[in-house]
């Protein structure tokens, strides 16, 4: 029979152990290796059947061990220790608290977080990104109060079946067996939030807290009584059900988990955060809900929209419009319009922020974009791609101008960096780990001792590795004497190739495989053989995805190669540590430039792995030609089976001639050129790829200048956003009349010559503004094909004269600066104090004609 209901009974600590309560219900111990090791002295036996799970331990413990510890002085005093330990670093000072002026609170909004296995609320690289975010953030201080969903059934376990098809499980998860504590108010009862639903329904919450070392995570649960049962789903499965399921879900996340940080403030007194950054635009309801709340404070919709957008970030995750949320535009207006409308908030203005090129669709992209001053991508091509992808959110801007930067991710090394290698740094490096300076001093470990922390993780990633394919072929339908061979699957001594990333297509899990005898001779060579480990889920509903994990398992499933390749099911956070702390190489072979970041190489360098990958992501920015190898791309080929076939083949050979050669050339036992990439690795590498490095940059770059002009706008009850949003209004109304009437210039000569300069003088038409409202700018520089200019140098013109007429003159000079095709061009943007960049408001003037441009060669 079947229970109608689960939940989860914790035990009653003794009084002598109730801090072992709250070191389990501070996610620190996920990368705190001491206090793991204090769990697993509570009862080896049950801490290794229950997976390592604090929580789980607790409640699989028996009260007569729990007895025995409270007698226990040395255990009782290494708790102790361990309590204390924690409480200092909750407190104590850190890099953050060095910073003047910066916010007193930043919320992080995102859909899933890797924190640790033991809370399964991730899926895949971003949910991976956001738990190094915040396990960052606690280390260097930084005050992030984050926000995301409770998923009841996680996002998925994977099994395989006999056919090596892809299969789904969904267990349900007690939020009482979770390291998670209910918010209670002052009156001792669960905090709600609610929102209000069309029909005069209503979607409620409650609210649990999860505790990541100094950050606290707010998870909003639908699973509530006073919710109807389409509502008590909302929060089922992470990017589970259709269209209306997942905007309910985007709704909480946004809309209640604003409504979810204001009741968290008051019953807890953090401060009310003064940055908001949304990590992809699936929270993007969240600008709507503070618009809301400063219109319902006596601010116009146009003045809300000013300060709200002032404080908040964006970060673009998605490298292909079809990665992006998109809802139709009659759903929205059913939510935010009719019986459930928000007087306040006009329900066409909040369709205008998701407007798109094809009517009818509402994009959250663009809504998050529309509603933050600053945007980003995740690694400098990744900007790149995106400033192309959205350019037309900015009409008449060149793609440069764009105002999408870019802050490249980085990886939280204390979770999953290996301990050994955590253990020798303490020794040999103090206060290496996480800092972006003395990394040189690498170079001070020797060859063997390098080698043999290697050799120890691959060992470890082999040992593993068997007892999981032995469960999946069990799984499949196989009897334990047929799997006899999976005793000698994997060699401790053999090149160790990792791949381990979910599965769409651009990713190219079977690239591998586009000359099976190709790869089948590198498995099985004699002298210089490779193994592979692999893994990967697809999203359920993609059947493509599917079929690539059923090939590669097809081919893995092969007599003469199964002990050399080997797919294991059910990649998470814990697979992930041991693949990139064992693999020798880390491979990645996406269609470039679909990648956006790709953070698991990172990972596998911090470990002492070297990378083998498409520059993509990341790698494009950072490869530098000796800490690791870059598969060539085929990027002109447009079929894309062809280019498949050049790139494996190019692919092929590296670890052929490359690879392989250089990991079997031993000296004195050691591969010498080897070690040194491993040691070239990690001193190029170790400072950029640091979540510490990421968290700082985002601090400086975006979250304190977004904190400045949030405190401007808001400051004497926001007199100057009010003022902002009047100027913004009247630009906006009176930017038709704006033109560049005419352009001079003098001092050109027949022949120019480098070092000599041109006098420019630019009549504008201001129409209803004053000269103080734009900007006018010469743009020079080097001409293309079709006389545009590439990658143009801006200088702004002073006023000269200003009319009666309503015209001006503005004048300057420009240096030729640069010999050959040289030209230049006008141009008017608005211009205010509080205007981020001149991009901002996608207003633009140039000339009707090229006036004045000049094609010509200096010399």
């Amino acid at each position: 029979m079947r229970a109608i209901r689960r939940f989860t009974v914790r035990t009653v600590l003794p009084p002598e152990l109730a801090s072992l309560s709250e070191l389990v219900l501070n996610l620190r111990w996920s990368w705190h290796p001491e206090t793991l090791d204090l769990f697993a002295e509570v009862d080896p036996a049950t801490w290794e059947r229950v997976g390592q799970d604090p929580v789980a331990m607790l409640g699989a413990v028996e009260a007569g061990r729990l007895r025995e510890l409270a007698a226990d002085r040395r255990f009782l005093r290494r708790l102790a220790d361990a309590a204390d330990d924690l409480r200092e670093y909750m407190t104590a000072p850190r890099w953050y608290q060095t910073i003047s002026d910066a916010p007193k609170g930043i919320a992080y909004f995102s859909p899933e977080y890797g924190i640790a296995s033991a809370l399964p609320q991730y899926s895949g690289g971003l949910g991976i990104l956001a738990g190094d975010h915040l396990k960052a953030a606690s280390d260097l201080g930084v005050p992030i109060l984050a926000v995301g969903l409770l998923y009841r059934h996680g996002y998925f376990t994977q099994s395989l079946s006999p056919e090596g098809w892809q299969l789904e499980h969904y267990p349900s998860l007690d939020p009482g067996g979770l390291p998670l504590s209910l918010l209670k108010g002052e009156d001792g009862e669960p905090v709600r939030v609610t929102i209000g639903l069309p029909e005069q329904r209503a979607l409620h919450a409650q609210v649990w807290v999860a505790q990541v070392g100094r950050v606290p995570l707010l998870l909003l649960d639908s699973d509530v009584s006073e919710n109807d049962v389409a509502a008590r789903d909302v929060t089922d499965r992470l990017y589970g059900g259709g269209t209306d399921h997942r905007l309910m879900q985007e709704l909480l996340l946004g809309v209640g988990g604003v409504r979810a940080i204001r009741a968290y403030c008051e019953v807890s007194g953090h401060a009310a955060p003064e940055v908001f950054h949304t990590n992809e635009g699936h929270a993007g309801f969240l600008g709507l809900e503070r618009i809301r709340e400063l219109t319902e404070a006596r601010l116009s919709f146009d003045e809300a929209l000013e300060a709200v957008r002032a404080g908040t970030v964006f970060t673009t995750h998605t490298p292909v419009p079809a990665g992006i949320d998109r809802f139709p535009a009659e759903m929205i207006g059913r939510q935010f319009g009719g019986d459930n409308a928000w007087p306040t908030v006009p329900v066409d203005r909040i369709l205008a922020l998701g407007a798109e090129d094809e009517p009818g669709k509402f994009n959250m992209a663009a809504m998050g974009m529309r509603l933050a001053q600053r945007v980003n991508g995740v690694s400098e091509l990744h900007g790149a791609v995106s400033r192309e992808m959205f350019q037309g959110l900015w009409p008449g801007f060149d793609i440069d101008e764009i105002p999408i930067g870019s802050i490249t991710n980085g990886v939280h090394a204390p979770t999953w960096v290996g301990r050994e290698i955590m253990e020798l740094a303490g020794r040999e490096l103090p206060t290496l780990v996480e800092r972006a300076q003395g990394w040189e001093s690498v170079n001070k470990i020797s060859d063997a001792d390098v080698w043999s922390i290697r050799g120890r993780l691959r060992k470890r990633l082999v040992e593993a590795a068997r007892l999981r394919l032995r469960q999946s072929w069990i799984n499949r339908g196989a009897s334990p004497p047929e799997l006899n061979w999976i005793d000698d699957a994997l060699d401790p001594d053999v090149l160790t190739i990792g791949f381990a990333r979910r599965v769409p297509s651009y990713k190219r899990l079977t690239l591998m495989l586009a000359d099976a005898d190709r790869l089948r001779s590198l498995l099985l060579d004699p002298d210089k053989p490779i193994q592979i480990v692999i893994a990967g889920k697809a999203h359920p509903a993609d059947e493509g995805g599917k079929k690539l994990i059923q090939q590669i398992v097809k081919f893995a499933d092969s007599e003469d190669v199964r002990h050399r390749i080997i797919f294991l099911p059910d990649y998470d956070m814990a697979l992930g540590q041991l693949l990139v702390q064992g693999c020798d190489v880390w491979l990645n072979n996406p269609l470039r430039p679909l990648e956006a970041c790709g953070t698991s190489g990172m990972k596998a360098a911090l470990n002492g792995g070297l990378n083998l990958s498409i520059r993509d992501g990341w790698w494009d920015e950072w490869y530098d030609g000796t800490n690791g190898w870059s598969i060539p791309t085929a990027d002109g080929v447009t079929d894309p089976d062809r280019r498949d076939e050049l790139e494996a083949t190019a692919l092929y050979d590296l670890i052929e001639h490359e690879v392989a050669d250089r990991f079997y050339d031993r000296t004195d036992g050691l591969p010498r050129r080897w070690l040194e990439m491993v040691r070239h690795t990690l001193t190029t590498l170790g400072p950029k790829v640091l979540a510490g490095r990421m968290l700082r940059d985002y601090v400086v770059d975006l979250y304190a200048p977004a904190a400045r002009s949030a405190r401007v706008l808001s400051s004497d009850t926001y007199e100057q956003a009010k003022s902002f949003a009047s100027w913004k209004l009247r630009v906006g109304r009176a930017w038709p009349g704006v033109r560049v009437e005419h352009v001079e210039a003098s001092g050109l000569g027949d022949t120019p010559e480098l070092g000599a300069s041109l006098e420019l003088k630019a009549t504008i038409a201001l129409g209803e503004l004053e000269p103080g409202d734009v900007r006018v700018q010469a743009a020079y520089g080097r001409v293309g094909l079709h006389d545009d200019l590439v990658t143009p140098t801006y200088s702004d013109l002073a006023v000269e004269a200003d009319g009666d007429d309503g015209r001006a003159v503005f004048s300057g000079v420009v240096p030729l600066d640069r010999t050959g095709s040289f030209g230049y061009t006008v141009r008017v943007v608005p211009n205010h104090p509080l205007v981020a960049s001149a991009s901002e408001l996608g207003l633009i003037a140039v000339p009707e004609e090229p006036a004045g441009m000049t094609n010509g060669t200096l010399r």
